[in-house]
């Protein structure tokens, strides 16, 4: 499992002082794309005079503990299936060694079409090795 950390800060709480909802998104793509790096990948990149990426087509996340300004989470992210087209990632958050949260995202790889379109294709089996290598 890929781990990072986060830190909540002031902005991404609410008027209890609790962290938003919301931002639990913004904190699984931050740690997707890491991941994505830490691979020497990432969700949108140019190559052979075309675009690629992975959009989103389904993002969740149950909640079980609150969390506060200058909690730090600790994220875990997990491959959970590579499809032909899709690949789909687990999220722990945990603080202080407690379950706060887990996500999901499914993203399906892209590639641009003109005009302004996207049209799903295979993952290449490149990418699928590097999405479904252990740590």
């Amino acid at each position: 499992m890929f781990t990072t950390t986060r830190r909540v800060e002031f902005g991404d709480t609410d008027m209890a002082g609790i962290m938003h909802f919301s931002n639990y998104f913004r904190f699984m793509e931050a740690a997707e794309t890491q991941f994505l790096n830490a691979r020497g990948m990432s969700v949108t990149w140019a190559e052979g005079g075309e675009r690629f990426g992975f959009p989103r087509v389904s993002v969740t996340c149950d909640f079980t503990r609150p969390v506060r300004f200058e909690d730090v989470l600790t994220i875990g992210v997990t491959v959970e299936k590579v499809g032909t087209k899709s690949v789909a990632y687990r999220f722990d958050f945990t603080h202080a060694g407690q379950a706060v949260a887990t996500g999901r995202i499914t993203a399906v790889f892209c590639k641009a079409v003109h005009p302004h379109g996207l049209e799903a294709i295979p993952i290449p089996d490149t990418l699928r090795a590097k999405l479904e290598a252990t740590e």
